[in-house]
């Protein structure tokens, strides 16, 4: 049956029609009946339809009736969908298999995945993931049901399970590794602490931070390979030297990616000592190869070079640009490059510094000696010992110190210039020195390795800025290895995402990368209290783009809102 308009008298009608087959089965149709007229409001036909509209629950025609709507808050989806689709890519999802072996009953895994997205999009305390939390929708994570308990306790786990973790973080960066030959980039940055509290076996100790300070601090190491991915890092006190850190780090480093045949390490100049490079030429690799260093050479070790760099020295001030050669001690290579401008720079920087420490020398001097003579001068009096104190301090905080020699033993205001220790220092500026058992390597090489260092510097400088690892509030040592994991692995994801912007040849920094993704949100509508209705913003060209750099699919369209 079909309704069929007809027209009569100027006017259309709607009949009820059925359509039939007579006896020699050909179709027919007969009218059933006559409705009404069309064009009559209020009509036949009108009344009709209201009551068919009454009988399924729907309003009857004419009645205004304006949709109830109701909108949910949006959630931020662009940044935390692109950095779950990398976490699983790298394989950081077999975590939960680790705490599903030990029958943890909360969800281990979200909990880390949840604070290590924090830290690459808006870095908080544990209590402030939980607001962030709020603002996003973090795929396949119920964020309503997380505690602050439960991100503690998961911190408590990720420790007590720490062996099954750097398994699995073991195991998904070796694909990443050169097994031929691995250059390998190690230094330490300190992080500063807060909290007074003592506890045992406590990390955190005073000691000199990396800014020039006295700080309560712990110390972490970071191993980086050329391509600038961390696959190590480890924490040590406070207080602890830097050149004991380097063997025990790397020898935990072999054992877990034995797989690798040859390894270069490169390490600043705080890293080597006699010590260490003894024990380093012990050191074989599961292949039965030696370990191989680069390692620069300190600044208080200058003076046991002077001789050696005579000759060198002769022809690094007759150079306009940069010169390496090499020379041998210890029965070792010494690589030496001198940079011209740069020498030129230090040693105009130095000789400024040193005339503006003796022109506040002479003017206290020229004070003291007024008033001895009964003078008066503007300001607080003068004494010998405030002004040995206040030029040793100010010499201290140029450096100076070795140049500049304050008497602070005798009764009267002096000081001195060593003129061979200036000398010294002028003869080492703009010099690189760096120790090497590497015997296939150039010496333009063997330079452009190390200087390949400050890739690691920088990633130092993501930890701090853009991950923004310190200050650390935990108190409790292992609740700080946890902390130090996460950003770790936080800065994994953080440097897969800089690989893959550069290779793309993107100008974007990831930070940038994911500011644009936050873009793209989740929103929920409900109409006349029917059930939610959720669609997540559109995805403009630049998004795209920034998918397509990261290769990562974009998120799907859900429901959208076209009923309104």
């Amino acid at each position: 049956m079909f309704i069929k308009l007809t027209r009569a008298g100027g006017h259309s009608y709607a009949q009820l029609v059925e359509s039939f087959r007579n006896e020699q089965g050909k179709p027919r149709q007969r009218t059933v009946a006559t409705i009404g007229r069309v064009d009559d409001s209020g009509g036949a036909v009108d009344s009709l339809l209201n009551s068919l509209l009454r009988a399924t629950g729907r309003q009857p025609l004419g009645v205004d009736v304006t949709p109830q709507v109701q909108f949910e808050s949006a959630l931020a989806l662009g940044d935390v969908w692109a950095l779950d689709q990398l976490w699983r890519e790298l394989g950081f999802d077999a975590l939960a298999g680790v705490f599903r072996k030990a029958r943890y009953t909360t969800p281990v895994e979200h909990a880390l995945r949840a604070m290590v997205f924090n830290r690459l999009c808006d870095p908080e305390s544990k209590l402030g993931v939980l607001r962030w939390l709020e603002t996003v929708s973090l795929p396949g994570v119920d964020t309503a049901a997380m505690t602050h308990q439960h991100l503690l306790r998961s911190m408590d786990a990720l420790m007590t399970h720490q062996d099954a973790v750097d398994d699995v973080v073991a195991r998904l960066l070796r694909p990443l590794i050169d097994r031929d030959l691995s250059l390998v980039f190690y230094d330490l940055t300190t992080i500063r602490a807060a909290g007074l509290s003592e506890q045992d076996k406590d990390v955190r100790k005073y000691g000199m931070s990396k800014e020039g300070i006295i700080a309560r601090q712990f110390m972490l190491g970071v191993v980086q390979t050329a391509e600038g991915l961390p696959i190590y890092h480890e924490v040590f006190d406070g207080n602890q030297a830097e050149s004991a850190t380097l063997l025990p780090t790397l020898k935990t480093v072999l054992a877990r990616f034995a797989q690798i045949k040859r390894l270069i390490v490169v390490a600043d100049r705080g890293l080597l000592s006699l010590d260490n490079m003894d024990e380093l030429a012990k050191v074989q690799l599961p292949s039965g190869q030696a370990l191989e260093f680069i390692l620069a050479v300190p600044g208080r070790r200058y003076g046991e070079f002077v001789d050696i760099l005579g000759d060198f020295q002769k022809r690094a001030g007759a150079a306009d640009q940069e010169i390496i050669e090499e020379t041998r001690w210890n029965d070792l290579r010494l690589v030496v490059a001198h940079n011209p401008e740069q020498a030129r720079e230090q040693t105009q920087l130095r000789r400024d510094r040193i005339d503006q420490l003796q022109t506040k020398a002479a003017q206290w001097a020229g004070k003291l000696d007024g008033q001895d003579a009964g003078e008066v001068s503007r300001g607080r009096k003068l004494s010998d010992s405030g002004a040995k104190a206040r030029l040793y301090h100010e010499v201290c905080e140029a450096h100076l110190a070795r140049i500049i020699k304050v008497d602070l033993k005798t009764d009267l205001f002096s000081y001195t210039i060593d003129q061979a220790a200036r000398s010294q220092a002028e003869m080492m500026d703009g010099k690189l020195l760096l120790v090497t058992n590497v015997q296939d390597l150039k010496p333009t090489e063997v330079v452009s390795r190390y200087k390949a260092l400050a890739d690691i510097e920088r990633g130092f400088r993501v930890l701090k800025s853009e991950i923004e690892i310190a200050p650390v509030h935990h108190r409790l040592p292992q609740r700080i290895r946890a902390h130090a994991m996460l950003c770790f692995v936080a800065l994994i994801v953080y440097r897969v995402m800089r690989q893959r912007l550069k290779l793309a040849k993107s100008e974007l920094t990831p930070e940038k990368a994911l500011a644009q993704l936050r873009r793209i949100q989740r929103h929920s509508v409900t109409v006349n209290a029917g059930a939610p209705i959720s669609g997540i913003s559109t995805i403009n060209a630049q998004q795209s783009n920034v998918f397509a750099a990261l290769k990562l699919k974009k998120p799907s369209q859900d429901t959208q809102l076209t009923l309104l």
